[in-house]
């Protein structure tokens, strides 16, 4: 008796290795899968724990105990500047009624119905 595999063995042992190697492959894909759901979930999470921006900022000087400027919540400015506190509308209205300057993007007076 040889001991050369028949062609019929060795089809059916390269079949046996590739279902294995597919196998772990899913296995690995399926990983992916849940790790990436798992990441989605945790942004939607966030994303709907995240606190709403507020409608208006007052913007502090360097020293922090003068206000430079009122902004709407959205003002560009504002977020670049890094120096703003989320305040009230009531608190927006009497900061500009006390001549703090509006911020010439946003136009918080306009916004505050308080241009003259």
């Amino acid at each position: 008796m040889t001991d050369v595999p028949s062609r019929l063995s060795l089809l059916r042992f390269a079949r046996r290795v590739v279902e294995q190697q597919a196998r772990a492959n899913l296995d690995q894909l399926d990983r992916w899968i849940a790790d990436e759901e798992r990441r989605e979930a945790e942004r939607q999470r966030g994303e709907a724990m995240r606190p709403a921006a507020p409608e208006w900022l007052l913007q502090q000087g360097l020293n922090r105990s003068n206000v430079n400027a009122v902004h709407a919540g959205d003002c560009w400015a504002a977020a670049k500047s890094g120096r703003c506190r989320p305040v009230s509308r009531g608190q927006a209205v009497e900061a500009l009624r006390h001549e703090v300057p509006a911020c010439v993007h946003c136009r918080p007076d306009t916004a505050l119905g308080l241009l003259e």
